[in-house]
């Protein structure tokens, strides 16, 4: 149902058959529902257009899951991976008229990452892809 591509290895994108505003709305649902946190949904369009900035709608989703977010966390030197924390799910629209979802590809980037925070960092890209997938019916 959904196209899935993977962009330079880094990123999944993902098409949705709603609004970006009715994607955002079930993803949120979705998350809660799956026991993670929404620290925050940045609407992009709305901030840029208060410098004068026209873009097409865009949302930026926190998500976060405090277990696993903990793990990571209580170590000493791994502390600098939360620059990648909360999770993020990006809604956004293309000129196509189509709405994108995308995520990073925690499983490509894993390699990079210290192996104690590698594992957790997978598992919580895969909670974020199991959310969108439950979310839009995939």
């Amino acid at each position: 149902m959904f196209k899935q591509v993977i962009m330079s290895g880094i990123l999944i994108e993902k098409a949705s058959p709603y609004s970006v505003e009715k994607t955002a709305e079930l993803i949120v649902a979705e998350s809660e529902r799956q026991n993670w946190k929404v620290p925050a949904v940045h609407d992009l369009q709305q901030t840029l257009a208060k410098s004068g900035k026209v873009v097409m709608p865009v949302k930026v989703i926190e998500l976060c899951k405090p277990e696993l977010a903990g793990k990571i966390l209580e170590l000493n030197h791994e502390r600098s991976i939360s620059v990648f924390m909360p999770c993020r799910i990006s809604v956004y629209e293309k000129e196509d008229g189509i709405t994108y979802l995308s995520v990073m590809n925690a499983e490509a980037m894993a390699g990079f990452l210290p192996e104690s925070v590698a594992g957790i960092m997978v598992e919580a890209a895969t909670g974020s892809l199991s959310i969108i997938d439950a979310a839009l019916g995939s």
